[in-house]
């Protein structure tokens, strides 16, 4: 059998994000790192694999590998159990940092018996520091994933067919992803959000409340999955909104448009545009050094000014931010929320999605993915903004 290389980032790539991690290991007096979720790895190396990567505050990696077998590299280690680990490090780390926010606690409790002398931290909040800046090679490759998810969103138009449902709709919206070459992957960090490949919302439909933490809701199609279309009938007068997967790359573009079959109630109009005129007013204000918090407020703000805030964010139950970082994960850093601790800096990747629910009506609004660079914050979602009629 062929052997791989274990690490498919280019070597430059892969050691300026080590060194990133690294420093985060230094910064917070932290010996060694011990990570093994799949979104950590793919940063690390471009591909998942079972197993764990071991970092040190000195910029060294070592990956220990269960599956798949026959990768390779200088820095390869197969084991059949973690506790296999210390057999091949050089020294016993005093203190070592886990992925204690997303980790299982019986994996913990395991990890922690292989260091019994190491003191525990938490490396989660060192990766979303990390991972918050990217690197030109990751901007390229969400600026991809927006293109090509710009290309499905020109055809949901010409999709619609008379007397489509809610659910008939998305799935032609999902074939033509897949075509374009969509992963149909969400990969979220955490365990309270829950996706599958798309949020379309129907009327009134939008105003169902969600267990999860997304800006618009949904009944869904069973109580197993509560978000997203509930086989409504798409009929004059209501909106339609698209907030549909844009994981082409491993990395993700988040982009909502809104629909229409015929005209739209005036206030609904209203609100689309208000829509539309802070995410232009929050991307020109995301400069470097900016507090993330003062996102939110601009544009709360506005809906206030606008007569719009009953709906602003949703009606029946409001989402708590206007928008969140994006990558390999949906849910990133930066935040942007009244609470958020965030500031924005030069290689963030967020998602603006300052939305409306107008009872009667439906869900209006927009939502963009923006890179913050040195000199101004791009926007890498170029599909059409205005509401866009099926007939």
């Amino acid at each position: 059998m062929k052997k791989e290389p274990l690490q498919l980032l280019p070597a430059e790539e892969a050691s300026l994000r080590l060194d990133k991690v690294s420093s985060q290991l230094k910064a917070s007096g932290t010996e060694a790192m011990l990570a093994g979720d799949n979104a950590t790895l793919y940063y690390l190396t471009g591909r998942v694999f079972a197993g764990y990567a071991y970092i040190t505050d000195a910029g060294e990696a070592t990956f220990f590998i269960r599956r798949p077998v026959e990768l390779e590299g200088d820095n390869v280690v197969y084991i059949h159990k973690p506790e296999h680990i210390p057999d091949h490090l050089t020294a016993m780390p005093k203190s070592i940092a886990l992925e204690l926010d997303i980790t299982p606690y019986s994996a913990i409790g395991r990890l922690q018996a292989i260091f019994p002398e190491a003191k525990m931290v938490n490396a989660s909040p060192m990766l979303q520091a990390a991972r918050a800046t990217k690197t030109a090679f990751e901007i390229e490759k969400i600026r991809q994933s927006g293109i090509r998810q710009e290309r499905v969103y020109r055809l949901i138009p010409k999709l619609y067919r008379p007397g489509m449902t809610d659910l008939e709709l998305q799935v032609e919206i999902e074939r033509a992803s897949r075509l374009e070459g969509c992963l149909g992957q969400f990969r979220i960090s955490g365990t309270s959000m829950e996706l599958y490949m798309a949020n379309l919302l129907v009327g009134d439909n939008a105003d169902n409340p969600t267990p999860y933490d997304f800006a618009m809701g949904g009944a869904g199609l069973d109580p197993s999955l509560p978000v997203g279309c509930n086989g409504t009938e798409i009929r004059p007068g209501e909106s339609v909104m698209a907030d549909v997967n844009g994981n082409y790359t491993g990395y993700m573009t988040d982009m909502t448009r809104t629909f229409a079959l015929g005209e739209l109630s005036p206030i609904a109009m209203k609100a689309h545009q208000c829509s539309i005129d802070i995410c232009r007013e929050l991307s020109a204000m995301a400069r470097p050094g900016t507090p993330a918090k003062a996102l939110y407020v601009k544009a709360e703000e506005m809906a206030k000014e606008a007569g719009l805030h009953e709906y602003f964010m949703g009606h029946r139950q409001k989402a708590g931010f206007v928008g969140h970082g994006l990558g390999i994960e949906i849910n990133e850093h930066p935040v942007i929320a009244p609470r958020s601790r965030d500031i924005i800096a030069e290689g963030n990747v967020f998602a603006l999605e300052p939305k409306f629910v107008i009872p009667g009506t439906g869900a209006v609004g927009i939502e963009n993915t923006y890179c913050v660079g040195a000199d101004k914050t791009e926007c890498l979602t170029n599909a059409p903004e205005p509401i866009i009629y099926f007939d």
